[in-house]
């Protein structure tokens, strides 16, 4: 391993804080292109179910 503890590797050379919040950055990106396209069907068919409900009746 290249830190010599936790601190180090965490702290990155003083560029932690840079470097962490680019991974948090993405990893919410990552999380919102999986949830959206999911939310985006669910809605998406209950718009249809409620359409033809609609026209059964």
């Amino acid at each position: 391993m290249m830190f010599e503890s936790l601190s180090a590797f965490m702290h990155m050379g003083g560029h932690g804080a840079f470097v962490w919040s680019a991974y948090g950055i993405a990893l919410i990106v990552f999380g919102y292109n999986v949830v959206a396209p999911i939310r985006h069907r669910t809605s998406m068919l209950r718009e249809v179910r409620q359409r033809l409900d609609r026209e059964a009746q």
